[in-house]
């Protein structure tokens, strides 16, 4: 205030032939005793007697008040009644911008709108998301409390623990102290502190006397240290981060303060004080005043920081401003004057104290710095913030560093700017301290919910198969798409390898080498037939049916090429098709062969029937009947539902195969069923015709055949159905290998154990021989 006033009495062009006087009143606690103070200022006398100004004495023009708004309200009751402008230097309070209830007060301290958002952007910013809160328990804590809720809730940041404090002097005394002792020990290392250091007094001595060295504090203003000395080696509160209004340093501030002594201000008593106790003056307590012997050259730059900190705290900017504020408003109110009143010539010009109002609350005001300062609360810009990081360790050391900056106005990923390797943590460590509820979830996991506990108390579990987090703190992991797998890290998708049954797999040439073995094997059976086709063996059963079957056996052997390699359109149609017609026509030659011996040998009495049907070869015809009727199942196949090429993605982890849909399962089935209604057929009559009397009877040999090939695809099914992707086509191929060897070795290998190792059995001779030998044993 006395630089300011000062100032601008040496300013030649505002008021000018105008002095500007200030007076000081300490108020006293209570609101009785604030009020009889402010009566005895209003008055001019020392009668404090109510609607009473002296005449003799000079009066003010306006009042300034805090930095308390408890104290502002009380004083701004009363002086409102009487229309008398007051300024309060304190923290911007909503309550005190009601027109109703405080038309003459004006707040020169900004609006803290954006403070509540800047706080939160600090905690993101840091990635504390489990914090305390200490607030003032008044109307304005209370409505902070909801703001910052709100906008934590926004945020994902949670409370660990909400105290309200009671604006009570000496309150740290009481009982109740032993519960924040609890509080301050919590799991949360940063506690938000909102109140001015005035009413959170007893909270920062218990702090200090704790030494609770561990915790970040955040501070909503820029505290007065001073306050707060103690005798401990280490500061609590050092490494708390203070939001301060932003403000531009004041010219010639400095120097002032370093002139500023007891003997240029013999009348500040304050200084005699300080001057005794740190530069070892003489003092007189009776007068508060200092004799001799004091340091030469003394200035109160020499003073440590937590002792008297040179620099303009943000209440004593508001002073600056509050004063400029009446000057300015004087100065155009004296103008006015002058230019639209008239006075008689010598006599002096006389205002009131409310004709202050119409020019303190039109114009934007501009201080000797160049700053605008508008006093009507609906105009208030919003300003920034200085984020300050308070070193006090080694003690004394007492320094507010600005290393940070919260703009409202910016764009949003850069409202917030902070250099992090500035600042001094009251851990002592250059790390960033940790303040969470739950550790962090690490990609690859995802969060649940503890029950019974806010949203950032939390368990980390792995993420499911095929899902990857490849972020910290997902609540849900994200399904990698089809084409695509997770790692096992599960922090990324990798793409599937596209694969099918090669012919370079290991599976495959094993599968290919098989079917070109046998169909090269029953090749060479056809071969031999060929050669001995004028041998007994040859022609006991049906010579042209036994080249059919063993043509059709060779391409059965030569069917499951079909199945290996990369399917296509016409692949998989022709896979089950011919399959099934090769199957067909082979078991339907089996069935024949089977009639003919049955027809032979069961029908005794011969007459027209068993003659013609032995000579007409009947059963011949049953090969193109029962191949007709497959024909017509697969006729159908195709016209309503055909095979098609599809994915298979979920069978093999990491591969996406290709396989041949069915098309229609219920046709797929159909199509084996008849299969394997020809197959029963064929076994029924053979083994009928087992124990029938021949040499080269083969009828228990179609029996056992018979018998194989139901059992292989009796097998097949249940398998088939239990198996995925390759492994379901090998097991496909592997059964139609398994079946056509049955009928090839079952059927034709003891022929060509006769034909090749035992030619002396295959002979009319031998036959005859035989005969002979069972016709002449005894009955």
């Amino acid at each position: 205030m006395r630089f300011a006033i000062e100032e601008i009495n040496s300013n030649p062009h505002l008021l000018p032939n105008t002095s500007l006087g200030f007076e000081i009143n300490n108020v006293p606690h209570g609101q009785r005793y604030t009020l009889v103070k402010l009566f005895s200022s209003l008055s001019g006398s020392n009668y404090d007697i109510p609607n009473y100004i002296s005449a003799s004495e000079s009066n003010s023009a306006a009042v300034l008040t805090g930095p308390s708004w408890t104290i502002s309200e009380c004083v701004g009751t009363l002086l409102d009644l009487y229309k008398f402008p007051q300024l309060t230097f304190g923290p911007f309070d909503s309550l005190l911008s009601e027109q109703r209830r405080f038309s003459s007060l004006y707040q020169v301290a900004p609006k803290d709108t954006f403070l509540t958002p800047g706080i939160v952007s600090l905690m993101l910013h840091f990635h504390w998301n489990w914090v305390g809160l200490f607030i003032i328990d008044d109307d304005k804590g209370a409505q902070t409390l909801s703001d910052l809720r709100n906008e934590m809730d926004k945020n994902g940041v949670c409370t660990a623990f909400v105290e309200m404090i009671p604006v009570i002097k000496g309150s740290f005394f009481t009982k109740s102290w032993k519960n924040h002792v609890q509080i301050l020990e919590s799991s949360s290392n940063v506690i938000i502190i909102y109140g001015d250091s005035d009413s959170l007094l007893s909270l920062i001595v218990n702090i200090k006397q704790k030494l609770l060295t561990w915790k970040v504090w955040v501070l909503i203003s820029q505290w007065d240290v001073s306050k707060f000395d103690d005798y401990f080696m280490v500061d609590s509160l050092h490494g708390a981060l203070i939001f301060s209004h932003h403000r531009e340093e004041i010219p010639n501030f400095t120097d002032f303060m370093q002139k500023y002594n007891p003997s240029k201000y013999p009348e500040d008593t304050y200084l005699h004080v300080l001057w005794h106790m740190y530069f070892n003056c003489s003092f007189v307590k009776k007068d508060c005043k200092i004799v001799h012997n004091c340091l030469p050259n003394a200035s109160l730059g020499f003073l440590p920081g937590n002792i008297f900190d040179m620099a303009m705290s943000e209440e004593s900017y508001n002073v600056y401003n509050a004063v400029y504020a009446v000057a300015h408003s004087l100065h155009e109110m004296i103008l006015n004057q002058v230019q639209f009143q008239t006075h008689e010539k010598g006599k002096k010009m006389v205002f009131f104290p409310w004709q202050l109002h119409p020019f303190l609350r039109e114009r934007q005001l501009i201080n000797q710095n160049g700053a605008n300062e508008d006093l009507d609360c609906t105009r208030k810009s919003h300003v920034e913030y200085d984020i300050l990081n308070f070193w006090n360790f080694p003690k004394g050391l007492g320094l507010n560093v600005k290393v940070g900056t919260f703009s409202p106005s910016a764009p949003k990923e850069q409202k917030l700017s902070i250099s992090s390797n500035m600042i001094q943590w009251a851990t002592g460590s250059t790390e960033i301290p940790q303040s969470v509820c739950s550790e962090s979830c690490h990609p690859g996991f995802r969060k649940t919910h503890q029950e019974g506990r806010v949203a950032c108390c939390f368990d980390c579990i792995p993420c499911p198969e095929n899902e990857i987090s490849n972020e910290t703190d997902v609540d849900q992991c994200v399904k990698c798409p089809e084409t695509h797998y997770a790692n096992i890290e599960k922090i990324h998708c990798l793409q599937k390898t596209v694969t099918f049954l090669y012919y370079d797999d290991p599976l495959g040439k094993t599968l290919c080498f098989m079917s070109l073995g046998f169909s090269s094997l029953t090749a060479a059976v056809l071969v031999v037939f060929l050669k001995n086709r004028d041998t007994p063996i040859v022609k006991a059963n049906n010579l042209a049916l036994s080249y059919t079957l063993l043509i059709t056996l060779m391409l059965c052997f030569l069917c499951p090429l079909l199945f290996i390699g990369r399917p296509s359109t016409a692949s998989c149609i022709l896979q089950q098709n011919i399959f099934g017609l090769l199957f067909t026509v082979a078991l339907s030659t089996v069935l024949a062969k089977t009639i003919t011996v049955v027809i032979a040998f069961k029908i005794t009495s011969p007459g027209r029937i068993r003659r013609w049907l032995l000579i007409s070869r009947a059963p011949n015809f049953i090969i193109p009947l029962c191949t007709l009727l497959q024909v017509f199942l697969s006729g159908i196949w195709l016209t309503t539902s055909p095979p098609f090429i599809d994915k298979d993605a979920h069978s093999e982890h990491g591969h996406i195969i290709i396989i041949c849909n069915k098309g229609s399962a219920v046709a797929f089935h159909c199509n084996l069923g008849y299969l394997g209604a020809l197959a029963l057929v064929s076994y029924f009559m053979a083994f009928l015709s087992r124990n029938l009397p021949d040499t080269f009877n083969e009828a228990k040999f179609l029996a056992f055949s018979m018998l194989v090939f139901c059992s292989v695809w009796v097998t097949f099914l249940p398998v088939y159905h239990s198996t995925k992707g390759k492994n379901m086509v090998a097991m496909e191929v592997f059964s139609i290998l398994a079946s056509s060897t049955s009928l090839l070795g079952i059927i034709f290998a003891p022929k060509c154990y006769l034909i090749l190792l035992r030619p002396e059995r295959n002979s009319l001779s031998y036959i005859r021989d035989k005969t002979y030998a069972k016709s002449i044993k005894p009955s």
